[in-house]
């Protein structure tokens, strides 16, 4: 018997999602708050290790230089005056890294045998996009990974031990039998010495996931909110090829129409 994929839904047209983005708040006027994201470049410009996902990052990046790059990768406000109150990310930017996304996902596809590895961070909001591109990637022939289950470790954050656990294919951080979020790169990095030599052709992932697998040399894209710069300066210095910016918690109903349009360009690209 033939399997065949199932159809590719109806992504609507761009003005469509861009709507949709600014409506439910994925982009446009976010409910991440000026006041944390500022706090959050500041945090990442004196290299606090919570912030950095895993990533090294070079000389240069000053607070200000943060700033002036999630103004251009994310669409912040970029007057450095504005220090409360509500900030934006550009829908249009948030639609160009998803088409972007969408090409290099299709890219590895397009190769035999692909090997993928997905996880998040974000068991609440954008699970459901991972889960969907799992579910794409093993329709299209790709071998998905999953390495390390069961894994485990206490983390200087908690208390408890927490362990990789997956589902449908996507790993997750596992604890006392809830998935939570984190942006800790240490589950990945765990993944990533057990695989040795026999790395993945690409990563699908977000925080610590994502940092740890671009600092690693695997080709890794992510999704990141406008308050987590570290994957937008690792995509600046060529780690992570590309971020997704987008609010990273909101209901996970509304990703559906972001999720189909990337979909729908990962197919066209096939």
């Amino acid at each position: 018997m033939t399997l065949h994929p199932e159809p590719t839904p109806d992504p609507g047209s761009r003005d469509d999602l861009r709507e949709h983005l600014v409506r439910t708040r994925i982009a446009g006027d976010v409910a991440t708050s000026r006041e944390n994201n500022l706090d959050h470049y500041r945090s990442l410009a004196n290299r606090d290790p919570h912030h950095m996902f895993g990533l090294t990052l070079g000389e240069g990046w000053s607070y200000r230089d943060v700033l002036d790059l999630m103004a251009k990768s994310a669409g912040v406000v970029a007057d450095p005056a504005h220090r409360e109150g509500r900030d934006t990310i550009d829908p249009d930017r948030t639609i160009d890294a998803v088409e972007a996304m969408g090409d290099v996902i299709a890219g590895v596809l397009r190769s035999a045998g692909a090997r993928i590895l997905v996880a998040t961070g974000h068991p609440t909001g954008l699970l459901t996009v991972h889960l969907a591109l799992a579910r794409l990637a093993r329709e299209r022939g790709a071998t998905l990974l999953t390495p390390a289950e069961d894994w485990s470790y206490t983390g200087p954050r908690f208390g408890r031990r927490r362990k990789i656990r997956y589902l449908d294919d996507v790993a997750m951080l596992d604890d006392r039998g809830a998935f939570v979020h984190t942006h800790d790169p240490a589950p990945m990095e765990a993944m990533i010495a057990e695989m040795g030599e026999e790395r993945p052709d690409l990563v699908i992932a977000d925080h610590g996931w994502a940092g740890a697998a671009g600092e690693a040399g695997i080709p890794t894209v992510g999704f990141a909110d406008s308050n987590d710069p570290a994957l937008f300066v690792g995509e600046a210095e060529g780690k992570i090829a590309v971020t997704v910016p987008l609010d990273d918690n909101v209901l996970p109903r509304h990703y559906a129409p972001l999720t189909a349009h990337l979909v729908a360009r990962v197919a066209s690209a096939l």
